[in-house]
């Protein structure tokens, strides 16, 4: 009897994350892991061959936060990636 191999994507891992500095007022650090978000995001697109900040539309942004198993970008994030694909070029 044949069995058929199964090959699955390796899941990338994230760095370990540091603490934040204390002292900071809150909108500071909601910009901040908006920032950081957004950049784990755009790495995410370019490894896919996402380079267009034109095909990189809410939804395939959204897809690939469940993939990397982090909650759904808001709309604001989800603009946040296309400028940092649109500033990569």
């Amino acid at each position: 009897m044949a069995v058929a191999a199964v090959t699955t994507e390796p899941v990338p891992t994230l760095p370990r994350k540091k603490a934040l500095p204390a002292g900071r007022p809150r909108e500071w650090y909601i910009a901040h892991n908006r920032r950081l978000k957004a950049m784990r995001l755009a790495i995410a697109l370019l490894d896919t061959g996402v380079y267009a900040p034109s095909s990189a539309r809410n939804a395939r942004i959204r897809t690939a936060a469940d993939r990397l198993a982090i909650h759904p970008p808001s709309d604001t994030t989800c603009r946040m990636v296309r400028a940092l694909l649109r500033d990569a070029r």
